[in-house]
């Protein structure tokens, strides 16, 4: 194939491209683009051929020096080729991200004829990584303790002691239903105090046997019983230096108890099987859903154990007596469900709302998260209705006659949040982000999305 039969398929070899390719001639004025220029630019052929290569430029558009653009004129290239992310304005006016690659163009001479530029559009890319980020401030929000969501006084109550107690080494009891979140209390106060460097150890007393639980807990050496072929360090041992987490204390077997009350008040440890002491530094959180006191009324749980950890009691209240945080829950969980899943949820419907809103929730949070991953199972798009409810939920509710309120819609939330802090901020976004606690791209990601704009303290929706 000779160089004339090339030339003639250089039209059908570049339009085959996904990336966008310009040629600028010296004296800056676009003389030749690709399908796929026009595809993200939104400019036709026509309209470009001819015109200075500026037109794209976010500066060129808004009269700025500043340079946010694709190149002002072909003599700014510092060497044969450039490389670097910038924003170019479609026709439409919309700011896309793009990766820009910029090369002078020379004849057999060496003389410069003008230049190429390719565009790679990153618009997705950075939507994703938005996406990302905004997951993370929700992780991190402000209605967020340590994964643990409340804004209700008694949340609020429950964070104090929480925050104090981290700062003591005395062991700590969380008392509380079954669901309502014990063991991330637990793990709040680990990350907040002292040892939060060394092991946080967790034990759930009620799911072993007597002999499979002190072997556990305590260790055991070889031939301590039947099956013990090999030397075992317990879970005392590896917590060393750090907190050991106790949960459903009320299940230790009395035998259990006592040789954890001489653990707690001599630190020191013995293996199953063995006499030799073994020194440790332990701090117990334990956690339970039961009566203690009941408890020792009836004998089944030593008195002394009983006040020797219960020093600092923490009780969480079950979900029917913080509704007011439901809302908040039903946010959190909704958005880390939604970015596992690649369903079009819109969002929960009144209806469904005032279903959740109502149950009694003998689960707790346990049993609220469940419903709503139930829901994204049964939901295949737009807002989850009562219909898309476990049965045990929506059975034991009336469902209201329709009303002509619009649905609880995450994004109507979101877009509101917005403008009342864009508001506030006098359209300042970087105010606006920290009313939100977001990143000041996230606040620019969701005005492009909801067609907001905010100049000189005046905020409008397109």
């Amino acid at each position: 194939m000779i160089g004339r039969e090339l030339d003639g398929y250089w039209k059908t070899v570049v339009n085959t491209i996904h990336d966008g390719i310009m040629i600028v001639n010296t004296s800056g004025a676009i003389v030749s683009v690709n399908k796929a220029f026009e595809q993200i630019t939104g400019y036709s052929r026509e309209e470009l051929i001819g015109e200075d290569c500026t037109i794209l430029d976010d500066a060129h558009r808004n009269n700025e020096s500043k340079d946010n653009g694709f190149l002002v004129k072909g003599k700014t290239l510092q060497a044969e080729s450039e490389q670097h992310q910038g924003l170019i304005r479609r026709k439409d006016g919309i700011l896309v991200h793009t990766l820009k690659t910029m090369a002078i163009l020379r004849d057999a001479s060496g003389n410069a004829l003008g230049w190429v530029g390719t565009i790679t559009d990153l618009s997705e890319i950075v939507e994703k990584e938005n996406q990302l980020e905004a997951f993370r401030q929700q992780l991190h929000g402000e209605n967020d303790f340590h994964g643990i969501v409340g804004s209700s006084s008694a949340m609020q109550q429950v964070f104090d002691l929480i925050e104090n107690s981290a700062q003591s080494e005395a062991p700590v009891i969380i008392y509380g239903e079954s669901g309502t979140g014990k063991e991330l209390v637990s793990r709040a106060i680990h990350e907040l105090g002292s040892r939060k460097d060394k092991a946080f150890i967790k034990v759930n007393c009620a799911s072993l046997t007597e002999s499979l639980l002190e072997s556990e807990l305590f260790g055991h050496v070889r031939g301590a019983y039947t099956g013990a072929y090999k030397n075992r360090v317990g879970r005392f041992e590896k917590a060393n230096k750090g907190d050991l987490f106790l949960d459903e204390i009320g299940d230790l077997p009395l035998s259990t108890q006592i040789k954890l009350l001489r653990v707690l008040e001599e630190k020191v440890i013995e293996r199953v099987g063995s006499s030799t002491p073994i020194t440790t530094d332990v701090r117990i959180i334990s956690a339970t859903n039961q009566d203690l006191p009941q408890l020792v009324e009836r004998g089944s749980f030593r008195k002394d154990f009983y006040f020797r950890i219960n020093v600092i009691p923490i009780f969480l209240p079950p979900l029917r007596d913080r509704s007011e945080d439901i809302p908040l829950l039903i946010e959190s969980f909704f958005r880390k469900l939604s970015l596992k899943s690649s369903k079009p949820i819109d969002g929960i419907h009144e209806t469904t709302m005032e279903i959740l809103m109502n149950h009694k929730w003998p689960g707790n949070i346990r049993e609220l998260k469940g419903a709503l991953e139930y829901a994204f199972v049964t939901c295949r798009s737009g807002p989850v209705y009562p219909k898309h409810l476990p049965e045990t939920i929506s059975r034991f509710h009336k469902i209201p006659a329709p009303t002509k309120r619009p649905g609880f819609n995450m994004q109507e939330i979101e877009r509101q949040e917005l403008l009342e802090a864009l508001a506030k901020a006098e359209g300042n976004q970087s105010q606006a982000a920290k009313i939100l606690g977001v990143s000041r791209v996230t606040v620019w990601n969701r005005m492009k999305r909801f067609n907001i704009q905010a100049k000189r303290g005046i905020v409008t929706e397109m």
